[in-house]
This record gives C-alpha cells, structure tokens and sequence, in this order.
C-alpha cells in the first residue's frame, strides 16, 4: 500500500512538473513571437521603402511602408479572430485590406531583394556585353587584317612576276626589239626596284600588325581579368581598345580599306553602378527574389496570426468573476469542429416564454468577444479563445475547492444532529 501510494506521487509530481515546463515554453514562445513579429515587419518595412522610395517621395515613402506593415499585422491579428459565417463582408474586407499591403509590401520589397541576388548576374553580364562588343570589333579588324594582307601579297606576287618576265624578256611592256633577251637590263632593273619596294613595305606593313597583335594580347588580358581587380583592368581594358583602334585605323587608312566602328563602351561609373529599381524588374523575373519577398510577408502573416491565441490583455479578478459567472447562464455547449467549446448565447425558446431577461450574460459576451477570449462563430454561437480555458479552469478548480473545504463541516454538523436526535 505504501509502495503504491509513493508511485502515484512520484507520476502526479513528474506530471504536475511536465506541464509546468511545456506551459512556461509555450508561454515563452508565444512573449518571443512578438519581438519576432516586429523583427519582421522593420526587415519587410526597410525593403518595402527601398523599393517605394525610387518612385516617390522618400518621407511620403516612409508613411505609407509604415501603414502597410501595420495594416498586415493588424489584419492578420484580426482575422484570426473572425469567422467566415460570423460576419462575411467584414471577413472579405478584413482579406482584402491584408492582400493589397501584402501584395504593395512584395512589389516594392521585390526590387530590393532582386538587386542582392541579381548584383553579380548583373556584373557579370555588364563584362560580357563589354567582351561581346571588344570581341565583335576584333573580329572585324581580323577580316579587315586578312583583306589587306591578301591585297598586299597579291600586289607582291604580281611585282615578282614582273620581274621574272623582265628578266626573261617575256613582259608585256618590253619593246619587240628587247623581246626574249634573257638577262638584267633596264626594264628588269626598273620592276625589280618596285618588287623591293613592293616588299618592304609588306615587311613593314607584317611588323606593324605583329605589334597590332601584341595590343589585341594585352586588350584581351584586361578583359579576362576584370572580375578580378575591376577598376585597374577596366581602365587598361579602355586604353587597349583605343590603342587598337588608332594602330588599325592608320593601317587600314594608309591600305585604303575600309574603318571597321569600333564599339562605344560604357564609363567604369556605370560599369560599376547598382541597380536602379524599375519596373522592368518584372520582365526579367527573379523567383529567387520574388520567394524571398514573399517569405518575410508570409512569416509575419503567420506568427501575426498565431499570436491572436493571446489576448491583448488580462482580466482583473472582478472581471474574471464577472465572466465566470455570467458564462454559468448559458446552456447549450459542444465541441466544434475546431476542436474548440461552442456555445449558444441566444436564448433558448423556454427562456423566450418566461421573458428571460439576458442582458447580464450578453454583457458578458460581447466584453469577452471585445477582449479576444471569445470567438464569434455565427450570428447565434461563439466559442472559447484558448486562452479563455486557464481561467474558467481556475475559477472551476476555486469552486472545487470551496466545496470540498465545506463538504468535511457538512458532514460534522449533520452528524451532531443525528446524535442530538437519538439522546
């Protein structure tokens, strides 16, 4: 009997102590989920003005950012505690009001998070359209490089045959008289002389694009290293591109070809410049940064919500008694389909016929329904806020006690009595 009597305190202590503690973490998660919700609301604010601010004024920007969280903790507090059948035009205005600023606070938070995740596609197609251009206009110059030294070695082989047929004697422009002498005479001597000249200006004109090659080399180095030291390598990258073009543009000129357009690049201050929020932000669309907007709203949303399970602020012991009591009048209750007790406060038809007179318990609803420890389900029921059980169990287990305070009195007086009667 002993052994048994010390296990049931040893299982009601360590239950008693499990609920303690499962009560204090839920009580501790619910105080942090108000600083969370905060937390929250300044990160989506500070995007959403951000966003806002590149389309309007910033001080106008600020007030509406700070409307638009408020409306979505308030509405999302507000419509956890509606139900549909309650109230229908209040639940859709409440919904409605709540998507408007959600879907403002993720538009303009949009273009925030779409600038962090897209900087460095952004850099590095500004790099790519910067290499596209350089290598567009090089490719250029190369055909233009081929045509020329193909106009030039053909000028070349046309004066060394020349000479060989001056030698010969088989030129066209030698007179009858000088034809098939085999040997150096003055024609031979004079297409030679153009041959030389013909070939050192093709030697002259082969060492030139040599060096031209050598500034296409260091052009195409800046370029594929600007994602390293950007600044440094953009500017030589600048000034290799106009090297090139000068060095080829005389060469091409001086040949009598045509001048392939060089590119015209952006400034390194653009080059280096963020992204301006625009719309059309939307045409090349992130769903990394539309997700990410959308989780910091939706997290609000959701802990905002759950946070009505709170109430905004205790009852005193008058009211607690007050509520207790005038929730003792009422007859009809159940569970509902939220797992939660539903009762119903109109009055029954036997109450209606005697012109029971209800205003006391009426009261009472409409102070808890206005507090949040009751929740209005249909024009005839309401139900218990979980934060209303704590306190009716108090007042239930306050009143248990009382009665098993008397019940030992109870007993002692009627057995005096029994004994005054038999004496």
């Amino acid at each position: 009997m002993e052994k048994e009597s010390i296990i049931t305190m040893y299982h009601g202590g360590l239950g008693s102590l499990l609920n303690s503690i499962q009560t204090l973490f839920i009580g501790m998660l619910r105080i942090w989920s108000i600083p969370i919700v905060l937390m929250l609301s300044v990160a989506s604010g500070f995007t959403t003005y951000y966003g806002l601010s590149h389309f309007i004024v910033p001080w106008i920007a600020l007030i509406i950012t700070i409307a638009i969280q408020s409306i979505i903790v308030i509405c999302s507090l507000e419509i956890a505690g509606i139900h549909w059948k309650a109230n229908r035009l209040r639940y859709l205005s409440v919904l409605l009001s709540l998507l408007v600023a959600i879907a403002a606070s993720i538009t303009f938070s949009y273009f925030k998070f779409y600038e962090v995740s897209q900087s460095e596609t952004i850099r590095i197609n500004r790099i790519n359209e910067i290499r596209k251009g350089v290598d567009d206009y090089l490719a250029a110059i190369l055909k233009a490089k081929s045509d020329i030294l193909k106009q030039h070695n053909d000028e070349l082989d046309k004066a060394s045959a020349d000479v060989s047929q001056a030698y010969f004697g088989t030129h066209a422009q030698i007179p009858a008289t000088n034809k098939n002498i085999v040997g150096e005479g003055p024609f031979w001597r004079h297409y030679n002389q153009r041959y030389q000249a013909k070939k050192a200006q093709f030697d002259q004109l082969d060492k030139e694009f040599h060096l031209l090659d050598e500034h296409i080399r260091t052009l195409q180095t800046s370029l594929n290293h600007l994602t390293v030291d950007t600044e440094n390598n953009f500017q030589k990258a600048i000034a290799g591109l106009q090297e090139v073009q000068l060095k080829f543009n005389q060469l091409a000129t001086n040949a009598g070809h045509t001048v392939p357009q060089a590119p015209i690049l952006m400034t390194y201050s653009q080059f280096v410049q963020g992204v301006t929020p625009s719309f059309a932000m939307w045409n090349d669309f992130s769903l990394f940064a539309f997700s990410c907007a959308a989780m910091v709203d939706f997290f609000t949303f959701l802990l905002s919500y759950r946070l009505e399970s709170t109430a905004p602020g205790p009852l005193s012991e008058q009211e607690q008694e007050l509520a207790f009591e005038c929730l003792r009048q009422f007859s009809e209750f159940r569970i509902n389909e939220n797992d939660e007790l539903e009762m119903v406060i109109e009055k029954s038809d036997i109450e209606r016929a005697r012109r029971y007179s209800d205003w006391s318990r009426m009261f009472a609803v409409g102070f808890l329904l206005s507090r949040g420890f009751l929740r209005k389900i249909d024009d005839r029921s309401v139900e218990f806020a979980p934060n209303l059980y704590p306190l009716v169990a108090e007042r239930m287990g306050a009143k248990l006690r009382a009665i098993k305070a008397q019940s030992p009195e109870t007993t002692e007086q009627s057995h005096t009595i029994q004994v005054s009667h038999e004496q």
